[in-house]
């Protein structure tokens, strides 16, 4: 059996992993190459495998450094399954067709010049036709599900705590008689992040494939960046300037909506200047929160009990969602101080550009960036301290304050990481170390190695590796006991209970006239399906 490295080796972005075994071929993400010029022309070329041999391609999240190389695989030839968690799948409906809206748009743009300049016109990567088909091979399972693909292998997600529907990969393959356990982390996130749960963790591996993003470092905590972002709020409202925040618009937006909902909503001591607008400028953004509106069964606990309460957290009095171009437009035309959240989260494209250009000259104003910034991108060369940046065809002097918080990152940084590899009971034989530049993947690499005596490897982009057994037995899943499965029975029963009751003291809502005229049809299905279910578990029970 065969691992080969097709992306995010020595770097973060292009994540594409190929598993080679007599019978089958398996991939682990396909993303986008991000970052500089030289960076994203990676994406042009041929991958290192023929597309319309892969058997099978596992999805462990829908930012497009993991999944943006879909609709390309897809149009040159594959034709297997797609498996990835329902909000997965989700979000990758709003994401491969924006990522395909852009690339349309870019190379209309790029063609222009060429057609002026008498040079023959060039294709984009992918069309929205083509990203639309390639959602036709998608399939989407629920966290902790066994899932049989074949006589051969398993799979399993558990939750990966980066952003709704992140996935830790369980993978067990049998070739030649034996069975061997491979764990993809995907991208790992922090704990005690708003909405989404904590990573879970893992019992076993023989091989371990994990990420590096932020392997030397460590944050600060969330509350401490986020009492810093509410701070750098205020002490820009009092000099009458912008506050401009690059957000990814899958994840990272709505985690800072969920944090300045809490602020805003709940804190009656803000004085009435002080709640400047918030304003969302970002279509993908604005889909994207409907999509996590509609998962919110993938809620944390603190979240669910907002939402059990009727309270909607991505609701609150001073926060504005932006949808037409004219209005985000306007934006900077407005004089009062306000909060723009837009993407790209690297200021590599998106609408944050034009807000970057109206405003990063202007010293009253705050730039926060609240994600990581991949080498050669806008981003990246503002926090290196850049005096003059060039936006838009347009060299504008960076004078406003510049923040960077960490401590808002959707990763785990090196001390959750090594603790995440502490809680694995059987450790695996061998760690692979991707998605990290080098000096980051190389930290992490000493750390594990002198704490675990586990071998590392750090592969190039493309290196190859023979994977196999090295003990005579490993046990598949480590034995729970029978206390333990009843309680965790016990606590769904709990959470279904509290959900029921919830919604006895709220019907009169669900039988509102606005509501259904508006909603009847979703509300319908919903109810058919509950009752579908209960009845499944009846019969189950039944004698």
């Amino acid at each position: 059996m065969n691992i080969q490295f097709c992306g995010a080796a020595k770097m973060v972005t292009g994540s594409n992993i190929l598993i080679e075994t007599k019978k089958y071929k398996i991939l682990v993400d396909c993303g986008m190459f991000q970052g500089s010029k030289k960076v994203e022309a990676m994406n042009f070329e041929e991958f290192p495998y023929n597309p319309s041999e892969i058997d099978y391609l596992i999805l462990t999240h829908a930012h497009i450094d993991h999944s943006g190389r879909i609709p390309k695989l897809v149009k040159e030839g594959f034709r297997g399954r797609i498996l990835s968690t329902k909000p997965t799948y989700d979000l990758c409906k709003i994401m491969l067709l924006d990522s395909a809206k852009i690339q349309e748009a870019d190379v209309e743009w790029e063609n222009r010049k060429r057609q002026r300049a008498g040079k023959k016109p060039i294709e984009p990567l992918y069309t929205m036709d083509e990203a639309e088909f390639s959602l036709r091979f998608f399939e989407d399972y629920l966290y902790e599900q066994m899932i049989i693909i074949n006589e051969d292998i398993r799979l399993r997600f558990k939750d990966a705590g980066h952003v709704l529907g992140s996935a830790i990969v369980e993978l067990w393959i049998k070739e030649d008689g034996e069975t061997l356990k491979l764990v993809f982390s995907g991208d790992l996130g922090l704990p005690n992040k708003p909405i989404i749960n904590n990573p879970e963790y893992i019992d076993e591996a023989d091989y371990l494939i994990v990420e590096s993003t932020y392997g030397d470092t460590i944050h600060e905590g969330l509350g401490e960046s986020t009492e810093k972002l509410i701070d750098i709020i205020n002490k820009t409202v009092l000099r009458g300037g912008t506050v401009i925040i690059p957000s990814f618009a899958v994840g990272r937006t709505q985690e800072l909506i969920y944090e300045l909902n809490k602020y805003y909503e709940y804190n009656q001591e803000i004085e009435e200047h002080m709640r400047i607008p918030i304003y969302v400028d970002s279509p993908m953004a604005v889909e994207a929160t409907n999509a996590f509106q509609a998962n919110s069964s993938s809620f944390d606990d603190e979240a669910k009990n907002l939402i059990l309460k009727g309270d909607n957290p991505f609701v609150f009095l001073n926060l504005r969602y932006v949808k037409d171009q004219k209005e985000s437009m306007a934006l900077n035309k407005y004089t009062f101080p306000k909060v723009i959240i837009s993407s790209s989260g690297m200021a590599t494209g998106g609408r944050v550009r034009h807000h970057l250009k109206h405003n990063l000259w202007d010293e009253r104003n705050s730039l926060v960036f609240v994600g990581y910034q991949a080498e050669g991108t806008l981003g990246r060369i503002i926090l290196n301290g850049a005096k003059r940046v060039k936006i838009l065809g347009e060299e504008v002097a960076v004078k406003a304050e510049i923040y960077d918080l960490e401590g808002l990152s959707g990763h785990a940084d090196q001390i959750m990481l090594l603790d995440w590899i502490r809680k694995i009971k059987s450790k695996p034989q061998k760690i692979f170390i991707v998605h990290g530049e080098a000096e980051s993947a190389k930290a992490l690499s000493e750390k594990i190695e002198e704490e675990f005596k586990i071998e590392t490897i750090i592969p190039n982009i493309h290196d190859k590796f023979v994977m196999e057994k090295q003990t005579i037995e490993l046990s598949e899943s480590v034995p729970v006991e029978s206390i333990h499965l009843k309680q965790d029975i016990n606590a769904e029963l709990e959470n279904i209970y509290s959900q029921l009751q919830s919604l006895n003291m709220r019907k009169d809502k669900l039988i509102d006239p606005e509501l259904l005229e508006r909603e009847y049809d979703i509300l319908k299905n919903i109810l058919i399906e509950l009752q579908q279910n209960l009845m499944d578990l009846n019969i189950m029970v039944g004698k």
